[in-house]
This record gives C-alpha cells, sequence and structure tokens, in this order.
C-alpha cells in the first residue's frame, strides 16, 4: 500500500462518487504493489463499471500525458504518493479545441 492521503488534482464528480474512486484505489494498493498499476487501473474501471454503468477508462501511473474527452460528472485525476489515476466515463461527440484550426496538422 501507498502511504499518504489522496491528493485531488482536477475533477467535476459529484463528492459521493469521488469517494467511490479513491476508497477503490486504496483497496487496490492494498491487494496490488504500486508496480502493477495495470492491475490497479483494472480493478478501479471494472468497480466504476459495475457500480455506475459501462464505459469507464482508468489510466495509473508515475508518468503519463493524456488528453481525453469525458462526460460530464465523470472525470477525476488524483495521486496518493507518486502514483497518479486517471478515471473517467468517454464521451462519443468530442468538444472542438483550439487546435481545431491546425487543419490537420499534426503536434
Amino acid at each position: 500500500m501507498l502511504e499518504g492521503k489522496a491528493v485531488i488534482g482536477e475533477t467535476d464528480m459529484l463528492q459521493a462518487m469521488q469517494d467511490d474512486a479513491l476508497q477503490l484505489a486504496a483497496k487496490a494498493l492494498d491487494f496490488f504493489d504500486v508496480t502493477e498499476a495495470t492491475e490497479i487501473a483494472r480493478v478501479v474501471k471494472q468497480e466504476f463499471d459495475r457500480m455506475y454503468g459501462g464505459g469507464w477508462q482508468c489510466i495509473v501511473g508515475t508518468n503519463f500525458g493524456s488528453f481525453v474527452t469525458h462526460s460530464s460528472g465523470s472525470f477525476i485525476h488524483f495521486s496518493v504518493g507518486s502514483l497518479a489515476i486517471l478515471l473517467f466515463r468517454g464521451s462519443a461527440a468530442p468538444e472542438i479545441d483550439e487546435f481545431s484550426s491546425l487543419n490537420g496538422v499534426k503536434v
């Protein structure tokens, strides 16, 4: 288990969902070593699918970047020690952003 309190970076989840995410991550960390990031992500994702319906995605690691489109009210990014956890429910309709003006140029 990682010692330390979870620190929420960004979220738009209701407090109850946030609490579930933090509790599930803590339980996964009790069972798996921090080097087993894929297993931690699997547990959190599958439990959120069970509790809140399908479509959840979970990324766990110590060094990653992300740019995702998510459904409103279903995003949280938090860390416990050096381990970061990103949990969100995907959205079918991507939002238009400032990069749309690049006309297909890869950034």
